[in-house]
């Protein structure tokens, strides 16, 4: 298990790994469910506390044999830890990412399941739900743009840079979230690749919502907050 024990303080002492038991939250009321992805998340509500506990489980076709099981090739490996380690450097660097809470992973044979805990983003939408809602203005997709360039200069490569792993506040702050198999890495044609990954998930929302939510003209704003970021 990795943990943040300033942020846990007595109650990973107290409760272990029921921390990442999701039953165990629902019996104090205190788990609500997150439209998340394949379902695999929650939000906790504990007081002070406001986190995210996220169950990895796989998709595609290979959910059909694993749903939530990943080979073991050593704990360095393990998609939780990687994962928990990243956020941990990039918030130390003050980046607009989720701060790492806890992970752990329990082995079984030459398998793995795993779980994460980060600190809840308070205030926010994912970019996809924003759009379904309505157009955003020409500043909000600039701040997208400067956003990404951020994690870009830090030569962050996200995994799966989409609508719904962008999040924005009421006052235009934008976040990025969901770094599984994400990687830090020298600047490269990778960056170019993160964005046509963010346009298509755009223009696959754009087809299935009202028209004038994403258009040329928003997606050459994001750009320019880019290139300024």
């Amino acid at each position: 298990m990795l943990a943040d024990a300033a942020s846990l303080g007595s109650l990973l002492a107290s409760i272990g790994e029921a921390l990442f038991d999701p039953q165990f939250w629902a019996a104090r009321a205190e788990l609500a469910a997150a439209d998340r992805g394949r379902g695999a998340a929650w939000f906790i509500t504990s007081g002070p506390r406001r986190w995210v506990l996220r169950h990895y489980r796989r998709g595609g076709l290979t959910a059909r044999v694993a749903v939530d099981r990943y080979l073991f090739t050593g704990e360095a490996r393990v998609r939780a830890f990687a994962e928990y380690r990243l956020l941990e450097r990039l918030s130390e660097g003050s980046l607009p990412v989720p701060k790492p809470i806890a992970a752990r992973y329990v082995r079984e044979g030459c398998c793995y399941r795993c779980d994460l805990i980060t600190q809840r983003i308070e205030g926010v939408r994912p970019l996809s739900s924003s759009l379904a809602d309505g157009a955003l203005c020409d500043e909000a997709w600039r701040s997208v743009g400067a956003a990404i360039a951020r994690l870009h200069r830090a030569g962050v490569d996200h995994a799966d840079l989409n609508a719904h792993n962008i999040l924005i506040d009421a006052q235009g702050a934008v976040s990025v979230i969901d770094f599984d198999r994400s990687r830090l890495r020298s600047r490269g044609a990778w960056e170019l690749e993160n964005l046509r990954r963010l346009r298509r998930s755009l223009d696959k929302l754009s087809h299935e919502a009202p028209g004038g939510r994403f258009s040329s003209r928003f997606w050459q704003c994001l750009v320019e907050g880019y290139e300024s970021g």
